[in-house]
């Protein structure tokens, strides 16, 4: 019978290099396994380059490891990345033909691989970080949710009707763009965005799909399109946005099995009577943050909100339509 217990480090606060990220096991200080795939670091040359972590601390892409037993490093982290490096060999079709299930484990083990390295320093009597998450009772709270989920890819867990993530796959026009790889993060509000080549993945990973829901119209006018790196950009600034005023926890519960079952089940619960799912979309906070996402371009927020009704979008113009974008030139639009 297969083993269907559950780890969960939060209860006791265990976030220490002895102990294995996933299943908790003591381990030697030399098990490890890296945040980032040694596929993706090879075929992206990142080894070497810098990493900008929430304590404003600077680590390397091969430096960046978290503490892993043999076993779940084998059996659970090693397929995990040998699918997706398959996957992502095929481009923006191959990404998309994978379990969108197996794509979340991964971002989320990227992503808990970074949060997970913030709480281990911590833990260090010795660091006194000024903002430390281990001390904000709500952020833990969607963290321990987060591992819940992450859970899924040590132990048999089926997913009742819901995948916890939004998820966006879109494809940017290579001869446009002399960037390979992009990775981006939000730690508080849970978004995660990494394009590998000419295919851009980008997720928001506690939400239960409800932005890409609230976002359906921005998806369905981009299905199939190719973009370019500044309409890639506003893509981001929307989803970050969304990511940023989403306003709820989702909570998972073990649904009540028969001891015969070799697997577990969880199913979801938002609250959505006391807190509203979104706070208010603000105008001028979009615009900061489509500011930021426009950096490489120099467009600066009194371009963005020209129109204050309208604000500057490289996606869809007056019609709403898809704007195509075969050369960009800044003057054309701002």
């Amino acid at each position: 019978m297969r083993d269907l217990t559950l780890y969960d480090p939060f209860e006791k606060m265990q976030f220490t290099d002895a102990h294995c990220f996933l299943c908790g096991i003591t381990i030697t200080p030399t098990q490890r396994t890296p945040v980032f795939g040694e596929w993706l670091q090879h075929k992206y040359n990142l080894a070497a380059k810098e990493l900008l972590l929430l304590d404003k601390s600077v680590t390397t892409y091969k430096a960046l490891t978290i503490p892993c037993c043999n076993h779940c490093h084998l059996d659970h982290i090693i397929p995990l990345e040998q699918e997706v490096a398959a996957a992502a060999e095929k481009g923006l079709q191959g990404l998309q033909a994978l379990p969108p299930k197996r794509l979340f484990q991964w971002i989320c083990k990227m992503y808990y691989g970074i949060l997970i390295t913030e709480l281990i320093k911590e833990m260090n009597p010795m660091i006194a970080p000024q903002y430390p998450l281990s001390e904000e009772p709500k952020m833990l709270g969607k963290f321990r949710e987060l591992f819940k989920v992450l859970q899924s890819l040590r132990v048999p867990i089926k997913f009742a009707d819901f995948l916890p993530c939004s998820l966006f796959l879109l494809e940017v026009a290579p001869e446009e763009d002399s960037v390979p790889f992009e990775y981006q993060d939000e730690l508080r509000t849970m978004v995660f965005s990494i394009k590998l080549g000419a295919t851009a993945v980008i997720c928001t990973l506690l939400d239960n799909s409800i932005i890409y829901k609230a976002l359906g119209k921005l998806q369905r006018v981009t299905e199939g399109k190719v973009l370019h790196p500044v309409q890639l950009a506003e893509f981001k600034a929307c989803v970050f946005y969304a990511a940023y005023i989403f306003n709820v926890v989702p909570e998972y519960f073990i649904r009540p099995a028969s001891p015969e079952e070799d697997h577990i089940t969880y199913d979801t619960l938002i609250d959505d009577v006391t807190s509203a799912i979104f706070n208010p979309w603000e105008v001028l906070a979009y615009a900061h943050m489509l500011e930021e996402m426009l950096k490489p371009w120099s467009i600066r927020e009194q371009d963005i909100l020209k129109d204050p009704q309208q604000p500057l979008s490289f996606l869809i113009d007056k019609q709403q339509q898809f704007r195509n974008i075969l050369h960009f030139e800044k003057s054309l639009y701002v």
